[in-house]
């Protein structure tokens, strides 16, 4: 099909409400918008932190996109001036609330990006894109790794009823091997651990070592996890059944996600969940059309399209669950097709974060 049909072939599919990943009938109609679609970004704006003066440093820098884009470069100076000054007047305040037995790696972190805040604004003055967005992608991985510091116990209890199912209490990284190159992947389990947990625990059994891919929409989704044999999932050795995860989506405000229910199923048809579909490389925990609680060892990789599949305006979120971001090696996802497989999948840090069952 030629790429300039499938704008209207999406528009139709939207029109009647067709879920392919789910088997809700009707479309939640979420609002389209500046959504956020830079990996790192949404990571960090899903930390369960509550740290204003860090949280207005960051938006202030990702703010700097917009004037980037029209090469307003007077105002993106005027921005880093700003922010700096900010940074200034907060920093002892944000010292002293970070948690004592933290304030050592507190304070290396707010002198690397005091150094990466003044080279951002003399970065600035040169107006070279390029060097401006890697000097600002260090800056807010500071700002980042600070926030991280405020975090302390896992912030909710998971339901009992899933006490027998692996969890991720805190995020890890994988690496993930593939025939056309190596992704790196950050796994939140913040906003979900069971889902995160499923996957990470499945990656540390070297379950997806050698899979291929067994889907491979344009401009949608490509999709593994499809074991060899006669099995649609992970069958897990100590029950010889076939182990199954709930549908988990975190809605932004609420304390703790909800469990196999759609946005659909609760009337939030404007709702964005914490971790969106809205950027390429987003992962996706797969189920059948007949159930949502079904889903056992298929993921998926969202293939973001700005004008087909919109952030805030797709058929996956509030279907699925998103439970975490490629950060690196996201443009090998365009050259895949189900001719390609995962040579091999390794938690590369926050393993210690994976815990068996509750």
């Amino acid at each position: 099909m030629a790429r300039a049909l499938i704008p209207q072939l999406l528009a139709l599919i939207l029109s009647f409400g067709l879920a392919l990943l789910s088997p809700a009938t009707a479309l939640a109609a979420l609002p389209p918008g500046n959504a956020v679609t830079d990996p790192a970004a949404i990571l960090r704006d899903s930390l369960p932190v509550d740290q204003a003066d860090l949280r207005d440093l960051q938006h202030r820098l990702e703010g700097t996109s917009d004037d980037l884009r029209a090469r307003r470069w007077n105002s993106i100076k005027t921005s880093c001036e700003r922010t700096q000054r900010q940074f200034s007047l907060k920093r002892g305040a944000i010292f002293e609330a970070v948690p004592s037995e933290r304030q050592p790696q507190a304070e290396q972190l707010l002198s690397q990006l005091d150094t990466n805040l003044e080279e951002l604004c003399a970065s600035s003055e040169l107006q070279e894109r390029d060097g401006f967005l890697e000097q600002r992608r260090l800056t807010l991985a500071d700002i980042g790794a600070l926030e991280e510091l405020f975090i302390g116990d896992f912030p909710y209890a998971i339901p009992s009823e899933f006490d027998d199912l692996p969890r991720l209490l805190g995020r890890a990284t994988v690496e993930i091997r593939t025939s056309q190159g190596d992704l790196n992947a950050v796994i939140d389990g913040y906003s979900a651990p069971l889902t995160g947990g499923a996957f990470v625990d499945l990656v540390q059994r070297g379950f997806y070592d050698g899979l291929p891919f067994s889907r491979a929409e344009d401009f949608y989704v490509l999709q593994s996890g499809n074991p060899k044999g006669d099995a649609e999932g992970f069958i897990d050795p100590k029950t010889k059944q076939e182990r199954h995860v709930p549908l988990e989506i975190l809605v932004p405000g609420d304390a703790s996600p909800i469990y196999n229910m759609t946005f659909e199923d609760l009337g939030l048809f404007k709702a964005t969940p914490v971790l969106p579909f809205a950027t390429l490389g987003t992962l996706g925990w797969a189920h059948s059309d007949k159930a949502l609680d079904d889903g056992s060892s298929q993921f998926f990789f969202f293939l973001y399209e700005a004008e087909l599949t919109p952030a805030g305006l797709n058929l996956v979120d509030g279907r699925n669950a998103a439970f975490g971001y490629v950060v690196e090696g996201s443009e090998v996802l365009k050259e895949m097709t189900m001719d390609d497989t995962i040579i091999s999948a390794k938690v590369i840090s926050g393993a210690d974060n994976l815990k068996s069952h509750a």
